[in-house]
C-alpha cells in the first residue's frame, strides 16, 4: 500500500506566554487559519491533520480545523509527543512532516525543500533547524514513522515528550539526520508567534504584504525587512527557543527532587 505523506500542525490555546494566540485575527483571518492555508500550498500529496488537545478550550480549534477541510486528532496538552505518534497511527501516515501553529509566516516552498531532501537522502529525519539557519518560524521537520515510534517508545525527558524531535537530535548515532541550510545565516531574525511584540510584527508583515499575494514567502519578507529596517528591531530582543530552554530547566528540578 502506497504511503502517505502526513502534515500534522499541532496547536492549543494554552500558551503561557501569549494564551490564545491560535485565534488572534491577522487580516481579518486567525492565525490557524493562515497557517493550515500555507500548508494548503505545500505541493505534495498530502493528508493534512491538525492535533490538538483533549481540553474544552481547544474545541475552537477542532472548529476551524473542521471548517477548513483538514483531519483533526485531540489527545494529551503536555506530552505533545504521544499526541504526535498517536494521530499518526490513527492516520496511518508515513512519513510525517511536522508544523507547529505559532508559525503563520510558514513559506511553502522552504518546507517542500526539506521533504525533497527528506526523501533524496533516506533520512530518518531532516529540518532546517538543527543548526538553525532560516529565521525563528520558518521551521520544518520531516520524519519517517519509523523513527516517530522509536522515539515514542524511547523519550523519558519531560523536554522531549513537549517537543517531538528533540530526542531525535541528540541521539545521532541511532538516527540518521539531515538539514536544510539558507544561503546565508538569517536565524537571527524572529518570524515566529510567541509574545505580543511577535504578534505586532507578524500583523505589521502582513499588511504590507498580504494584499499583494497572501502566500508571500521569505523573498519577500527580507525584502520588506531592506525597505524597513525598523520592524526586524520590534520582537529582536526575544530568545530563541525559550519554551525548549524553559522544559530543559524543568527536567533539572525534575532530575533534582528525585535525587532527594
Amino acid at each position: 500500500m502506497e504511503k502517505i505523506t502526513g502534515i500534522i500542525i499541532q496547536a492549543r490555546m494554552s500558551s503561557t506566554r501569549l494564551p490564545g494566540k491560535m485565534v488572534e485575527k491577522i487580516e481579518g483571518k486567525t492565525v490557524l487559519e493562515h497557517v493550515i492555508e500555507r500548508v494548503k500550498k505545500i505541493n505534495r500529496d498530502k493528508k493534512i491533520i491538525l492535533a490538538t488537545t483533549e481540553k474544552k478550550e481547544d474545541d475552537i480549534l477542532e472548529e476551524i480545523g473542521r471548517k477548513t477541510g483538514i483531519s483533526v486528532y485531540r489527545g494529551s496538552e503536555d506530552d505533545v509527543l504521544d499526541r504526535f505518534y498517536k494521530a499518526a497511527v490513527f492516520f496511518k501516515v508515513d512519513p510525517i512532516v511536522r508544523i507547529t501553529a505559532d508559525c503563520p509566516l510558514l513559506d511553502p516552498e522552504i518546507t517542500e525543500k526539506v521533504i525533497d531532501l527528506f526523501f533524496e537522502g533516506g533520512y530518518d529525519y531532516v529540518s532546517n533547524t538543527n543548526p538553525p539557519t532560516f529565521p525563528d518560524g520558518l521551521d520544518v521537520g520531516v520524519l519517517s514513522f519509523g523513527a516517530l515510534e522509536k522515539t515514542w517508545k524511547k523519550a523519558k525527558l519531560k523536554s522531549d515528550r513537549e517537543h517531538v524531535v528533540t530526542y531525535i537530535i541528540k541521539n545521532p548515532e541511532t538516527f540518521k539526520t539531515g538539514n536544510l541550510r539558507h544561503k546565508k545565516d538569517i536565524s537571527h531574525l524572529r518570524l515566529t508567534l510567541d509574545e505580543a511584540k511577535d504578534l505586532e510584527l507578524i500583523k505589521k508583515v502582513y499588511k504590507q504584504l498580504y494584499s499583494k499575494n497572501p502566500f508571500f514567502g521569505l523573498g519577500k519578507i527580507m525584502e520588506l525587512f531592506e525597505n524597513k529596517p525598523d520592524l526586524a528591531e520590534i520582537n529582536s530582543s526575544i530568545e530563541r527557543n525559550e519554551g525548549y530552554k524553559k522544559s530543559l530547566k524543568e527536567d533539572k528540578i525534575h532530575e533534582n527532587k528525585n535525587k532527594n
